[in-house]
């Protein structure tokens, strides 16, 4: 598994993440173990949590059981900011919760320190300069080693880097965003700052939420229990657009002899300032399918026709 430094840090990382939103949902305890297992095995080195995801933490607790005695050879990235309850003071980027709520998920994970610790969603109602002194606390206290945002637009990502330099404050070395085949929407603004201010990518859906598997066809029925059969995000990913544009992908990824899976992860990698992948698993096959999916190295040619073709 190729490694890359996580932006201008010496932080390094997988080139595929494994992304464990599964965990404490679609995943029990015991199946999280082997998906865990199989992902470090493979190569994988970054896995990204958060403590919103399976509710009530339980993918921070699974995760934190899965790596008992395999700490010391991951990176663990997890996220603060999104609603742990009903009260105000349950979110949000305040010194207040901050500090709260890292001994929360360092407890949930087992661990006494987090390597990449995330603000999950902009706060506009605190101050950046108090989550950043608040953060810069928390990796001068050893309990983190690393801060990262999501979410964020292109102009928070210079704001933060102005207020780190202006104050010798802890930057912030990843962003993590939506990015995928599908949707560009970083690319005008997030992707330039990234670049100009040493920020390493995390792309989350590089797979349009299972869109760009291929298991998605037009005029075919919808696979049973999947992600996208119905509701609102069907709805949303399953334009006639979007389909156009996965089953063009697809069989121009089948003329060269690779899946639209492939072509996903592999498109993604290839892009300025991109670190690591994160990608989920259900299952010890889907860590595997994801790991050599990141393989293929696509040549200059290949990716002007693959952007000709999405014009």
């Amino acid at each position: 598994m190729e490694t890359r430094y996580l932006g201008e840090s010496g932080l390094e990382v997988s080139v595929i993440g494994l992304g464990c939103n599964n965990f404490g949902g679609r995943l029990d305890e015991s199946r999280t173990e082997s998906v865990v297992s199989a992902a470090i095995d493979s190569g994988i080195t970054l896995f990204d949590t958060a403590d919103i995801y399976g509710g009530d933490g339980r993918s921070e607790i699974f995760l934190g059981k899965a790596l008992t005695g395999r700490r010391d050879e991951v990176v663990i990235a997890t996220k603060f900011a999104g609603p742990m309850g009903d009260l105000p003071m349950q979110k949000g980027g305040s010194r207040r919760y901050i500090l709260n709520a890292v001994e929360d998920s360092l407890r949930r994970l087992g661990t006494d320190y987090i390597d990449l610790y995330q603000m999950h969603f902009p706060d506009l109602n605190t101050p950046l300069d108090e989550t950043m002194r608040a953060l810069d606390d928390l990796v001068r206290d050893g309990k983190v080693r690393y801060i990262g945002h999501s979410n964020f637009t292109g102009w928070m990502i210079a704001h933060a880097h102005h207020l780190a330099r202006e104050h010798s404050l802890t930057p912030f070395i990843s962003a993590q965003n939506h990015y995928h085949l599908l949707n560009r929407e970083v690319e005008p603004d997030v992707q330039p700052a990234c670049t100009k201010f040493g920020l390493g990518i995390l792309p989350y859906f590089p797979l349009a939420s299972g869109l760009l598997t291929g298991k998605y066809r037009k005029g075919q029925p919808r696979p049973e229990g999947a992600r996208l059969t119905s509701g609102p995000m069907a709805d949303r990913m399953l334009t006639d657009q979007n389909m156009d544009k996965a089953e063009l992908l697809l069989d121009w990824s089948e003329s060269r002899g690779h899946s639209l899976l492939e072509l996903a992860f592999s498109w993604l990698a290839q892009q300025p300032a991109v670190a690591s992948v994160i990608a989920g698993a259900t299952s010890v096959e889907q860590v595997e399918a994801n790991v050599d999916a990141a393989n293929w190295i696509l040549t200059s040619e290949e990716l002007t026709e693959i952007e000709d073709m999405l014009r």
